[in-house]
């Protein structure tokens, strides 16, 4: 999965040749045609191998918070290290950053197109999700590196499915991706482990389809996203006071209005208004890939008796006529649509509330005729063998024991 989205990023973004991509990343010129001729991610992925230094990483660790200078040559003589130097100079090399001393950093520039920095906002705020409950749900915000456009919308929740979702509903809205995404250790994204950072699966998926790179910031560093950090703060000071919202699409509908004037507000950074930066900051971007990446909620499922599937938190009833069959969940940030077979059975909006059973009407005029119709249908010879047990045999019974 890593070696394909790398490969689409490559050659999407930054244009490297065929030939060039195979010899870089050591692997052969069909397999990377077969990677940008894919329309999605591969199905299955390889299971990553330990490696022999797992076992003395803690030593290795304690040395290096104590010395983080020490050269890896000096650290395999104080841990016995007898097997293969280069394995352990390459930990080495990954876990040396973490225990390094703090080193001052200077003010970071960005090229159009190259960088947008993600992250989720909580507004402080109670919003109505409709059924009597109110909630903060998250809100992600993207700042584009160049311009400082922000764009940003509230998600149902913040579980992969909805964060793909809104990553992709934020960058059709731009017409394009940057080269680079920025993100915190959220656990839908990736998070460092083993002195290295990992993607999710749906994250590699995500980027290799739009052809981009996401970027983990490591633990414990704000400054390496400090543009969304400053922006969630502009958000918290200038949009939100003074305003009250009814529901999420309320929200999103203000926020939406809001933006725009945020973009021709003069920023003191970069001595300009983002609007007026933004079309030199879309035009380097990566374009829309033919193919949409899929984000979401996708479940394939048999329809059980009651004739309900679940999304996230909630029940959404479905046509009762498929009862028994297989059918097709699709749900986004807006609707939650059933198909069985290519046809259409359900669709609703997406409910932000939660432990909630969302019925349609006309599935439960439906449900109702079928269980109409089934309780009058004729006695089969099966029905008439089927002896019903007098009650009354047990009461007799009773009273006999009690008797004796």
């Amino acid at each position: 999965m890593e070696d394909w989205a790398e490969i689409r990023r490559l050659h999407r973004a930054e244009g490297v040749p065929i030939r060039a991509i195979a010899r870089r990343l050591g692997v052969g010129r069909n397999t990377v045609r077969r990677a940008l001729a894919a329309a999605g991610p591969p199905r299955y992925r390889r299971a990553v191998k330990g490696s022999i230094v797992d076992v003395v990483e803690p030593q290795i660790r304690a040395l290096l918070a104590d010395w983080p200078t020490m050269p890896a040559t000096v650290i395999a003589e104080r841990i016995g290290w007898d097997r293969s130097l280069t394995v352990l100079k390459e930990r080495v090399r990954q876990l040396r950053p973490l225990y390094a001393p703090p080193d001052p950093v200077s003010r970071t520039t960005y090229l159009p197109g190259e960088v947008a920095q993600c992250d989720l906002w909580f507004p402080p705020v109670d919003v109505p999700l409709g059924f009597g409950q109110v909630g903060r749900p998250p809100v992600l915000v993207m700042v584009a590196g160049y311009s400082r456009v922000i764009a940003a919308r509230m998600l149902p929740t913040r579980t992969g499915e909805d964060l793909l979702a809104g990553m992709w509903t934020l960058l059709a809205g731009w017409g394009g991706a940057p080269k680079t995404l920025v993100w915190d250790n959220e656990s839908a994204i990736g998070a460092w482990k083993a002195g290295r950072p990992q993607l999710t699966a749906a994250a590699q998926a995500f980027r290799g389809t739009l052809g981009i790179a996401i970027r983990l910031c490591r633990p414990a560093d704000p400054e390496a996203k400090g543009l969304v950090e400053r922006a969630n703060g502009y958000l918290e000071t200038s949009f939100l006071p003074g305003r009250s919202f009814t529901s999420p699409a309320d929200f999103n509908g203000q926020l939406g209005d809001w933006l725009p004037v945020a973009a021709g507000r003069w920023h003191r950074r970069i001595e300009a208004r983002p609007a007026d930066r933004w079309a030199t900051d879309r035009a380097a971007m990566v374009a829309s890939p033919p193919v949409p990446p899929v984000v979401g909620w996708h479940r394939l499922i048999r329809l059980p008796r009651d004739h309900y599937v679940r999304v996230d938190a909630n029940d959404y009833s479905v046509d009762p006529t498929v009862i028994g069959r297989w059918v097709r969940i699709d749900a986004d940030l807006e609707q939650v649509r059933v198909h069985c077979a290519g046809r259409l059975v359900a669709t609703h909006p997406r409910c932000w509330a939660r432990n909630q059973s969302l019925t349609d009407p006309v599935h439960a005029q439906a449900a109702a005729a079928l269980r109409q119709q089934h309780a009058s249908r004729p006695q089969t010879a099966v029905d008439a063998e089927v002896q019903v047990r007098d009650l009354a045999v047990y009461d007799r019974l009773t009273a006999a024991e009690a008797a004796a």
